[in-house]
């Protein structure tokens, strides 16, 4: 009996020991690989930024054929002068795709990092600076930041400092940040722990309408075990968060009619239907000012969060309160709810609203049409088809004849209220399983990247077609994004913190240096 005891001790003692050894060595391996970063950051801060400043100097919009080959081409030398085999993956009508591989001798685990390297559309009129010449400021425009010099002593380069171009956190900051992590990685003799793929899109930002075809003809090329994207910002403590989830998207353009020919008000108001009355009338009959929608069984097919989800949400900080200051906001939706309760909801947002004029081209007229632009953003099991259906059921409810496309003057005399929408497809949500065994492998790199804990969301606010991952090539997917909150993307001047770039670099060098290895022992 004292033999056996002293045998269970022992093995006990052993298990123990199994897991604080590779505690200790993941401890060490990762110090020492946070370390090489910070070096490698000193001495090459400028090259990196250099590099960043000449990928957003190219126009990058997916209509701009010229232009996006430009980009595409580009990044793929950048992936060559990595040692990654480089090719532009090609789908019929659509910007190339930039794929690339490097293979880690020893590696038993595949990820293949995405990020897209188009641009939405700028109105150069908003921007204080050229959308696509780079611009430094010392700090943020908000705070009065000046234009600067672009740095060219190694080691010189500001954490606070923010260089203002289309794209600059949105997304290519994140193609240079994974790139110049691989560079410190190699600089100090550290070896990939992992199998790496690029994927970099040319049409996110349009919509992504040729994603399904090319993830299908490229299926083979691009099998992994795992897909990290670098898309949207961290979190607005500027924390590092890793999110398993992105909002499904659909929007509507909405034209409401009126007379043929604007009206005098004084002559005849309260006789001629106002095509803006009518529309304001609707929108409001379809969300209150809580943000609920109010459209009958737009809710019956949403998946409520899981305790997991709402476990992750109630553990992670709120920056609430700073937000609402930051932004000028006396109190926020659902009487101040929680931002991140708030994007497991599915929304409803109004993008704009125009007819006649305001300010200094107002005229006491009544207009002959009204126009507006709304998009849902959707959570698990709502499909743009289904919101689009209930939609217009709410439409007609309220008194609309509904077509989809311009009404003829034999419709507008036989219809009291007529509506033309114009839907732009969109997708629907998707979220990957938090508990996996990749899940738990990523929260532990990031954490070793960091010296920190993630903040893990359920849920990001943006939305990315990942259905289309799940559908096509069935393999997890993780966002692990870099950028700054307060970025400005899809706007005018947006810009990147370049401390983000420097905390990005930190973040992907550990995914890669450590992840193949975290994986087989995470519990």
């Amino acid at each position: 009996m004292r033999l056996d005891s002293m045998a269970k001790s022992t093995v006990a003692a052993l298990a123990i020991a199994a897991l604080i050894i590779p505690a200790a060595s993941h401890a060490q391996d990762a110090a020492r690989v946070r370390a090489a970063v910070r070096a490698y950051q000193q001495a090459n801060d400028v090259h990196v930024l250099r590099e960043l400043t000449e990928l957003l100097a190219m126009p990058n919009r997916a209509s701009d054929s010229v232009n996006i080959r430009r980009n595409a081409r580009h990044i793929a030398q950048m992936l060559e002068r990595r040692g990654a085999t480089a090719r532009l993956l090609e789908t019929p009508g659509a910007p190339p795709a930039v794929y690339g591989e490097l293979r880690a001798p020893g590696a038993t685990k595949t990820i293949v990092f995405y990020a897209h390297y188009d641009g939405q559309p700028v109105d150069t009129s908003q921007w204080a600076s050229p959308p696509w010449t780079p611009t430094l400021r010392d700090k943020s425009l908000a705070d009065g930041g000046r234009v600067i010099p672009m740095p060219t002593q190694p080691g010189t380069v500001q954490g606070e400092w923010r260089i203002y171009a289309r794209s600059a956190s949105d997304d290519k900051s994140p193609i240079v940040a994974f790139l110049a992590a691989l560079d410190a990685l190699r600089a100090a003799n550290i070896r990939p722990s992992v199998n790496l793929k690029f994927y970099f899109e040319g049409e996110e930002e349009a919509g992504s309408p040729h994603l399904r075809e090319a993830l299908t003809r490229y299926r083979d090329l691009l099998s992994a075990d795992l897909w990290i994207f670098g898309d949207g910002p961290v979190h607005q403590s500027r924390r590092q968060q890793v999110s398993f989830g992105v909002r499904g998207v659909t929007g509507v353009g909405l034209t409401t009619y009126g007379p043929a020919r604007a009206l005098h008000s004084g002559h005849y108001g309260n006789w001629a239907p106002n095509p803006l009355v009518e529309l304001t009338h609707l929108i409001a009959s379809a969300r209150d000012l809580d943000g609920r929608i109010l459209i009958d069984g737009f809710h019956d097919d949403v998946r409520p969060p899981t305790r997991a989800e709402l476990d992750a949400v109630a553990a992670a900080p709120s920056a609430d309160s700073a937000l609402r200051a930051e932004l000028l906001l006396h109190s926020t939706e659902a009487d101040n709810a929680l931002l991140m309760e708030r994007i497991m909801l599915p929304a409803l947002n109004v993008r704009g609203i125009a007819g006649g004029g305001v300010a200094q081209q107002a005229s006491n007229a009544i207009p002959t049409q009204a126009q507006a632009s709304i998009d849902f953003r959707l959570v698990p099991r709502q499909t743009p088809a289904r919101v689009r259906e209930l939609f217009e059921a709410h439409v007609r409810k309220q008194g609309f004849h509904i077509v989809h496309r311009e009404p003829t003057p034999e419709e507008r005399l036989a219809h009291e209220r007529i509506i033309r929408l114009d839907w732009s497809g969109g997708y629907p949500a998707s979220r990957s399983d938090m508990s996996s065994p990749a899940a738990r492998a990523v929260l532990r790199a990031v954490e070793m990247g960091k010296g920190e804990r993630a903040i893990v969301v359920p849920t990001g606010g943006g939305s990315l077609p990942l259905y289309i991952f799940d559908e096509v090539l069935r393999t997890p997917h993780i966002t692990v994004p870099m950028v700054n909150h307060d970025n400005s993307q899809h706007a005018a001047n947006e810009n990147l913190r370049l401390q983000n770039l420097l905390d990005g670099m930190q973040v992907y060098a550990a995914l890669v240096a450590h992840l193949g290895r975290v994986w087989t022992d995470t519990p």
